[in-house]
C-alpha cells in the first residue's frame, strides 16, 4: 500500500514505515501529525484517484527530528567586471516517519 500526499507544498509517494525528509515542520520532536491531502492512494493494486484530494483519507507520521540539510553554494560571477559573490545556504528540515495510511 501506497499514498501521494502532499506535506508542505511538496508531493510526496510514501508507504508505511518509510523515512522521509521535508521542509521543517512546526512540532516538538515525538510528536504526531496527520497529512489531510492524500492525492493518490494504492490498495493492493485498486487505485483511487482524488479530484483534487481523497475525501476522509489521512496519512499519519511521527516527527523524529529536525536538522539542517547540506550546504549548497552560491556563487555569482561577471566576467571581466571583477565581480564575484559567494554565499551558502543551510535548508532546515524535519526527519519524519510514516505510521499509518487510513483511505
Amino acid at each position: 500500500m501506497y499514498a501521494i500526499v502532499d506535506i508542505a507544498g511538496q508531493q510526496f509517494k510514501v508507504a508505511k514505515d518509510q523515512y522521509l525528509f521535508v521542509h521543517r515542520l512546526q512540532g516538538e520532536e515525538g510528536a504526531s501529525i496527520e497529512f489531510d491531502s492524500v492525492l493518490l492512494a494504492d490498495n493492493e493494486g485498486k487505485v483511487t484517484i482524488g479530484k483534487p484530494t481523497i475525501e476522509g483519507a489521512k496519512v499519519k507520521a511521527t516527527i523524529l527530528s529536525h536538522l539542517k540539510g547540506d550546504k549548497v553554494i552560491v556563487f555569482k560571477k561577471k566576467r571581466r567586471k571583477g565581480y564575484r559573490k559567494k554565499n551558502g545556504h543551510r535548508q532546515h528540515l524535519s526527519k519524519i516517519q510514516i505510521t499509518d495510511i487510513a483511505i
